[in-house]
């Protein structure tokens, strides 16, 4: 236990800049206090004194603001910074050397009593206000940007970004999107139906063009465009009125009453 409570404040000297000495650690990182009281709760919760777990567990997010379920299995040197917000759900497993920052979920999508939250091997990275949803893997060493929305498995030394989240790196090689349909977006997949309907639109536009062309020059002369001219006529009354206005006294709007 005291081999892993060193482990613990190790990795937080290691990973953030802004911790300075051990007693600094010990006593200002809300996260590492989550960590500790979740070894206690886990431990309660596997030998079936799972209300005192669940007790404890919300009176640790209490005082910490980080919600870990008791039944949740974490790995070694678990660093949450920030820690408000992070809330990991039952059947969630975390791989070690792992770093989670504020505001991130690892939820499920099922109301199965079954393996429904995420796992997260080793070195994994999981950026402020990410969701992680659903039974899936986050390979080992891979990063989730800040805001994305994970639904579906990361491989292994990847960088994932987005609402859902896709692809931007692999093996440290940047990954170029040539076809939106690769981030499976639905906004981009209406998109791509959108300029598909206009681009079919204008071929048939094009085609009525061409025909109406054809008619024109078969009738020796090129028929009046029928917008034009109502535009015309409509400029012309208009002009019309002005000129009446214009003739018409202000002091004649009060005759009559």
């Amino acid at each position: 236990m005291l081999q892993k409570i060193r482990e613990d404040v190790q990795s937080v000297l290691d990973r953030d800049p802004a911790a300075t000495t051990t007693l600094s650690v010990l006593v200002n990182y809300p996260g590492l206090h989550a960590v500790w009281a979740h070894r206690v709760n886990h431990w309660l919760w596997r030998h079936d004194f799972r209300r005192l777990a669940r007790f404890l567990s919300q009176t640790a997010r209490h005082f910490t603001g980080i919600e870990i379920h008791p039944g949740a299995t974490v790995g070694r040197r678990l660093f949450i910074d920030h820690g408000m917000g992070v809330v990991i759900g039952e059947t969630a497993i975390i791989g070690d050397d792992v770093t989670i920052y504020h505001g991130v979920t690892l939820g499920g999508t099922s109301l199965q009593k079954k393996k429904r939250h995420p796992t997260l091997g080793n070195g994994v990275v999981i950026g402020n206000t990410s969701s992680v949803l659903g039974d899936i893997v986050v390979g080992d060493n891979s990063r989730v940007g800040a805001n994305s929305v994970v639904l579906r498995d990361v491989p292994s030394n990847c960088t994932v970004v987005g609402v859902p989240a896709h692809l931007v790196m692999v093996e440290g090689k940047r990954v170029v999107i040539t076809d939106p349909r690769e981030i499976n977006d639905p906004l981009s997949a209406a998109l791509i139906a959108l300029a598909k309907d206009v681009s079919e639109l204008r071929s048939r536009v094009d085609q009525l063009t061409d025909m109406r062309a054809g008619i024109d020059m078969r009738a020796g002369e090129v028929a009046p465009d029928s917008t034009v001219a109502g535009l015309a006529v409509e400029d012309k009354v208009r002009r019309e009125y002005r000129s009446e206005f214009d003739k018409t006294s202000f002091a004649d709007f009060g005759a009559g009453i």
